[in-house]
């Protein structure tokens, strides 16, 4: 699905204010939940990184920033992800071998080229699977899950938007209202991805987000294709590498392609002389058919590199050396 516009206005239109008593319900609910006292503590230190808001906001660059911190101070870090988009329930091992998007989510396939990842719609059955593979455990999303207990957990907030009207969803963007769950959180990130800042988020530590292309893009006339929160964020890293971007398609939320909307993105691409260029997400995305593998073959690729703050790193690294004894 796609976040309405009318989300991430400032001022509520009368879509915001009709559905907000549904939102206000959908909040206090997730709120209620949120004061459960975890059901598990795990093994070994859980770092959560999660965000206030339906959909994405940097959640996965910042996870594997986080994993690849505690690694250079010697922690084995194993990620633990519902499989948002997967079939499987889990709690299971990811293997990029055997599993794909339809299987584990796309997510779980980027941070299982890292890490050992662990996908599991109970998190705490997906804590014990996990702690068997490392020492610590870092968690792709799943903050106002309370089934397990987390040592350290940061609220990501996307820098250019912000929380939008301030609203739950429906009438909003948010899971639940900003404060209380800013209040649950170790650290909030504002992720700036390159777009224009909106409004500051009080408290916040900044987190940039950096494009790397897999070929040099100066100059070079694309027809960018994402499917991801906010297709907004890749189409200004495409322009950031320099890209002229001269079409956009913009797809719902881990949307899978149809093999016609597929074949339709070649003959547009061939048609303009443009290269097409997209996500590792939405590649991840991509089955065994044949419009899906020439699709796969013509697309180069933007990934994104989270830049962590000093603070983030010390205080997360010290968290995994006190709990493992280490110096």
């Amino acid at each position: 699905m796609r976040a309405p516009g009318f989300w991430w206005r400032r001022e509520r239109g009368w879509a915001a204010w009709a559905l907000a008593p549904v939102g206000a319900v959908v909040g206090g609910v997730t709120l209620w939940r949120m004061a459960r006292p975890p059901r598990v503590r795990a093994p070994v230190p859980v770092y959560c990184v999660g965000n206030p808001t339906v959909g994405g906001a940097g959640k996965t660059p910042v996870a594997l920033a986080l994993a690849d911190a505690l690694r250079a101070v010697g922690a084995r870090p194993v990620f633990l992800s519902r499989g948002y988009g997967g079939a499987l329930c889990g709690p299971v091992v990811v293997d990029r071998s055997r599993h794909g998007a339809a299987d584990v989510g796309d997510e779980p396939l980027l941070l299982a080229q890292r890490a050992p990842a662990v996908i599991a719609r109970d998190r705490a059955a997906g804590a014990a699977l996990a702690a068997t593979l490392g020492d610590a455990i870092v968690m792709d999303d799943g903050f106002q899950n309370p089934a397990l207990f987390k040592d350290w957990s940061a609220l990501l907030v996307d820098a250019a938007v912000g929380i939008g009207n301030g609203l739950a969803t429906p009438a909003g963007p948010m899971r639940a209202p900003y404060a209380p769950q800013a209040a649950r959180a170790s650290v909030v990130l504002a992720v700036d991805s390159g777009e224009p800042a909106g409004v500051a988020v009080p408290g916040a530590l900044g987190v940039r987000l950096v494009p790397e292309a897999d070929v040099d893009l100066s100059g070079v006339r694309v027809l960018a294709f994402a499917g991801i929160g906010r297709p907004a964020k890749f189409f200004a890293s495409a322009a950031a590498l320099g890209a002229n971007v001269v079409e956009r398609r913009a797809f719902g939320d881990h949307e899978v392609l149809s093999d016609a909307a597929a074949m339709a993105l070649l003959a547009a691409a061939r048609a303009g002389g443009l290269t097409l260029l997209t996500t590792q997400k939405d590649v991840a995305r991509l089955g065994a058919s044949e419009a899906h593998r020439s699709l796969r073959a013509a697309a180069r690729v933007v990934r994104v590199r989270a830049v962590l703050p000093d603070e983030v790193v010390s205080t997360a690294t010290r968290l995994w050396r006190e709990h493992t004894g280490r110096d």
